[in-house]
């Protein structure tokens, strides 16, 4: 367990049934994603927690060892290059630290769903994958699945059928499309359920993903 928790920015009511626990791309911070809660269409009636921490600081090798918030390092964006396991490991010890705080205020792993954009996507990914506890679902936007050599050997039993939303821009210049459709392919071979969406953008959030978010999440938190 981390010596302190991620800082955090939350919407939603403190008694709240359900929790998002929403990462952030890489140099951007918890305040990213927030604008878009209200843009869901989530029941007026919907309990649901939004919880969006900041990442740490920290050197990115891929930016020329400049310090930003990063929830691992990046080494490069080409296939084969080195990742940055350790640092994908204490990530999703952070992740884990705050599932089990969301445990301690009310609300258990199964109405929880873990999401991420980019590299936060990746790392919701990484940490839900490996939770001991089953989720409601994980989501990752315009991202890719770390280590997907590893994770036949190192996802846990609880999370083997647990829904996964991936979303992807045909023009992501970023993290390419092929990217996204390789980690879709590959989740799918070790037979987790993955409900696939791909539209005409960049690296970013476009309103029609957004709309299918909300829809997938009150189908999955039961709203």
């Amino acid at each position: 367990m981390a010596q302190t928790l991620l800082e955090t920015v939350e919407t939603g009511p403190e008694d709240a049934r359900h929790t998002v626990l929403w990462l952030h791309g890489l140099g951007a911070n918890g305040h990213d994603f927030e604008p878009i809660v209200p843009e869901l269409g989530l029941p007026p009636s919907a309990s649901v927690r939004f919880v969006f921490p900041h990442a740490p600081q920290q050197p990115v090798t891929l930016n020329g060892g400049m310090t930003m918030p990063a929830w691992y390092d990046v080494y490069g964006l080409e296939a084969g290059t080195p990742q940055d396991e350790r640092g994908l490991d204490r990530a999703a010890e952070w992740v884990s630290d705050l599932i089990d705080r969301e445990a301690r205020r009310g609300v258990p792993a199964e109405r929880l769903v873990l999401a991420g954009f980019s590299q936060g996507g990746a790392v919701a990914l990484h940490a839900g994958l490996r939770f001991s506890g089953g989720l409601a679902g994980i989501m990752g936007l315009s991202t890719y699945l770390p280590l997907r050599d590893h994770l036949a050997q190192a996802r846990a039993a609880a999370n083997r059928d647990t829904p996964i939303f991936l979303a992807h821009g045909h023009q992501d210049p970023v993290l390419g499309f092929d990217l996204g459709v390789a980690s879709r392919d590959a989740l799918q071979a070790l037979g987790h359920p993955v409900e696939w969406h791909e539209y005409p953008m960049a690296h970013q959030v476009c309103l029609e993903e957004i709309r299918d978010i909300g829809t997938w999440l009150g189908r999955v938190l039961g709203l």
